[in-house]
Formats: structure tokens, C-alpha cells, sequence
């Protein structure tokens, strides 16, 4: 069964309908579902519906209704599969998200304030910058590295304030934002520097520049902190971007403990027209498992 056959089968069969013969044999169109925010998939999320080229997953994705696509790998694709993809999510009317800039999950780099580690954190920086204007992306992920720990921690935040100033500077005549994600240390991410949304939001209200904000990452900071909704409120005016994930699990929403549902009406309540993407993993394997997903985004999508 071919991308687009199987498309029409899934929409079918989340139609309630068990049978329809010749049904598409007057190439009968049946509209995408319509969500009210823009949940953006990533690669991989449905492979074995749409088979590994990334062409045919962004189409999946749009067949389906979503609107936009996230890429933490972006930046290591070559040009040409770049290329491609911007095209095709120009077609289909994909809005790209986050790729990531740069991440240090084991050094103090920007914490350190060493003249080295932010020579190289700007490089990466400057490197974003092209890959950005080749895909349409607005948002790159920075992940500012681990805690020093020789260093009181305001020397730290100072270091790390500098650090973003600096890039901030090579990134506003772009219009590019680099969006801070403050990771849990409990689950996934034990020492690393930027870990609560308040943190994020002081650091960001200190660079102050339209191209430093949040990543507000549902997931990590249900983890670390809680009080969803309300942290979300309080970071409000530093928030570009939201990722997804149910907790516990890291899988779609309706799989854990977090009332998406929710959320998800408070953030459209705001007015967010930005991008949220769907950073976790299936919670079902194969096929049934990429239908499940799609499911649960109607299902928390249902706020209205």
C-alpha cells in the first residue's frame, strides 16, 4: 500500500467506518483535521506509515492535518536533503520549528565564562545561521552545557547572561531567536546548568533581546518543577516555543499523568501562534502506534 492510499485508510478507520467499498474510486477527498495549534512532528514519528524518506513523512504529517515539523538534527543534514525538505514544507504549508544550535550536555561551557568555550559556542552560533535561512526556521535550540561547579553560581548566571548577549547580537539581524530549554535533572538531565522555567526567565529578562527566550518544555519541567499552567503564565512574555511530552514516559499526551487537555486550552487562550513540537516518543510500536498519536492529538486538541 503506497503513502497515500494508507493515508486514506487511517482516515477512514479514525472515521468509524469499517467498510467502504470503491469508496475512493471517484478520488473522493477527504479534508485533513483541522487542530486549533500548530503540533509539530518530527522525523521518524511516523516511519512506518509514511517509510524512511523525510519528503514522504512531511507529507504524511500534512495529510494529517499537522502544520508544522521540528528537526533537532537539521543542521547535520546535508544541503541538498535541506533543500528538499524546505520545499516541501513550503508546499504543504508546514511552519519549520526548532533545530538545535548548540548543546553541551557534559562541560560548564558557558557557566565556565572561559574565553574558549564561548569563542565555539558563537561559532555554532554563526553556523546556524544559513542552515536557519535554508529551512524557513525561526527558532534554534540552545542548550548552554553543565553547572560549574568551582563557581558560585551568580559568577555563573553572569557568565552565561554574557554569553547570550553576545549571541543575541549576532542573531537579531536575522530575526533568528534562540530558544532556551531548561532540562529536568531528575529524569534525564542530572547537572546540567539551565534546569527551571524561573531561571530561564530571569536569564532571559537580563540578555534582553527579542532573539533570547524560552523553550518551554512541557515534559521537563512537569518533572522538575510542576505547576504547569501557572509557570507558564508567570514566563509567559519570554515563551517562543513549546515541546510536548506526558509524564511519566515521555510518550504522546494521554499516556501519563499531565491534563494536556488543559494546557492546551490555556495556551490558545493567550493567543500562542507559534509552534509546539511533539518531542517524545510512541507508546505504541509500528503503525497502530503512529495512528494512536495522531488520535491523542485530536483528543487533547478537543478545547473548543
Amino acid at each position: 500500500m503506497n503513502r497515500r492510499n494508507f493515508t486514506q485508510s487511517t482516515l477512514i478507520a479514525g472515521m468509524g467506518i469499517a467498510s467502504v467499498p470503491n469508496i475512493f474510486s471517484q478520488s473522493v477527498v477527504i479534508a485533513p483535521h483541522k487542530f486549533n495549534l500548530m503540533y509539530a512532528p518530527h522525523l521518524g514519528m511516523f516511519k512506518h506509515s509514511a517509510g524512511d524518506d523525510p519528503i514522504d513523512q512531511l507529507n504524511f504529517m500534512a495529510d494529517h492535518g499537522f502544520t508544522a515539523f521540528e528537526d533537532n538534527g537539521m543542521i547535520t543534514r546535508t544541503i541538498a536533503v535541506q533543500e528538499k525538505m524546505a520545499a516541501t514544507m513550503k508546499k504543504r504549508n508546514l511552519t519549520m520549528g526548532v533545530f538545535v544550535a548548540y548543546k553541551d550536555f557534559r562541560n560548564p561551557t558557558l557557566a565556565s565564562g572561559k574565553a574558549d568555550d564561548r569563542k565555539e559556542f558563537l561559532r555554532q552560533i554563526e553556523a546556524s545561521i544559513p542552515v536557519a535561512k535554508r529551512v524557513n526556521a525561526k527558532w534554534v535550540t540552545v542548550v548552554p552545557g553543565t553547572i560549574d561547579l568551582k563557581l558560585v553560581e551568580d559568577y555563573q548566571t553572569a557568565n552565561v547572561i554574557e554569553s547570550l548577549k553576545q549571541a543575541s547580537a549576532i542573531l537579531e539581524p536575522h530575526g533568528i531567536i534562540m530558544v532556551l530549554e531548561p532540562l529536568n535533572w531528575y529524569r534525564n538531565h542530572a547537572g546540567l546548568y539551565l534546569k527551571e522555567s524561573p531561571q530561564a526567565f530571569q536569564i532571559c529578562k537580563a540578555v534582553n533581546s527579542p532573539s533570547c527566550k524560552i523553550l518551554f518544555d512541557i515534559y521537563h519541567q512537569q518533572i522538575q518543577e510542576g505547576n504547569l499552567i501557572p509557570n507558564i503564565d508567570k514566563c509567559w512574555d519570554e515563551i517562543a516555543y513549546f515541546q510536548i511530552g506526558d509524564n511519566p514516559g515521555r510518550k504522546e499526551p494521554t499516556t501519563g499523568e499531565i491534563n494536556y487537555k488543559n494546557i492546551f486550552k490555556y495556551i490558545h487562550s493567550r493567543g500562542f501562534n507559534g509552534v509546539l513540537g511533539m518531542e517524545h516518543g510512541n507508546s505504541i510500536p509500528d503503525k497502530a502506534g503512529e495512528i494512536a498519536v495522531i488520535n491523542a492529538y485530536k483528543n487533547v486538541d478537543d478545547f473548543i
